[in-house]
Order: C-alpha cells, then sequence, then structure tokens
C-alpha cells in the first residue's frame, strides 16, 4: 500500500469511528484525489473548523467551484453540520473526510462519477 492508500484507509476510521457512517471507498478515495497534495501536507490535509475564514474557503473553493452549488446560507448549515457531526473538539478534521461528508450531505456524488 502506498501512502495514499494509508491515508484513505484513515479517512475511512475517521468515517467510521468518529463519524458513525460507513464510508463509500469508491467515493472516498475519489474525493481523496481530487484533494491533491494537499493530503500530504499537514496543516493543509485538515479543516480548522472554528476559524471563519477556513470556512468560507471549503464553501468557496469546494462547494461552489467544485461541486458546482450556488451560494446560499444552506452552504454554511451544511459546513456547520458536518464539522459537529466530526465533532467540534475533534482536533484533527481531515480535508478529505470532511469533503466527502459534504458530498454527500448535498448529494453530489455525481461530481465524481
Amino acid at each position: 500500500m502506498g501512502k495514499r492508500d494509508d491515508l484513505i484507509a484513515k479517512y475511512a476510521d475517521d468515517l467510521k469511528n468518529k463519524c458513525g457512517m460507513t464510508p463509500d471507498m469508491d467515493l472516498l478515495t475519489k474525493v481523496t484525489i481530487g484533494c491533491g497534495p494537499a493530503i500530504y501536507n499537514d496543516d493543509a490535509s485538515t479543516v480548522a473548523g472554528s476559524q471563519e475564514s477556513e470556512l468560507e474557503t471549503v464553501k468557496n473553493n469546494f462547494l461552489i467551484k467544485k461541486l458546482g452549488l450556488s451560494d446560499g446560507p444552506e452552504l454554511m448549515d451544511g459546513i456547520n453540520s458536518v464539522i459537529e457531526t466530526y465533532g467540534k473538539s475533534e482536533r484533527n478534521k481531515y480535508r478529505a473526510v470532511v469533503y466527502y461528508m459534504l458530498t454527500k450531505h448535498f448529494g453530489k456524488e455525481s461530481v465524481y462519477g
């Protein structure tokens, strides 16, 4: 297994144990690949759930640009819901896991089809 496979296994573990979800491994793999080299950088691989600027970046770069959603209050509601599910106190919220949950939350799996 390569480094990316190890990370995907770690993300799947987070989804199961911290978020109570059974991950769709195919989708999780595609979302992880979509994150690009950010997954290998300690800082870039996580989402600071309490930083407003970070959440705006997730909204603009992922939800609007990648998933093609229209801007509106429901986007931040979705992000907050995902952060809540992951656990506000959870220090390492992996970007790939957050993006995976947002993709599921908004029913946009087809983007990765």
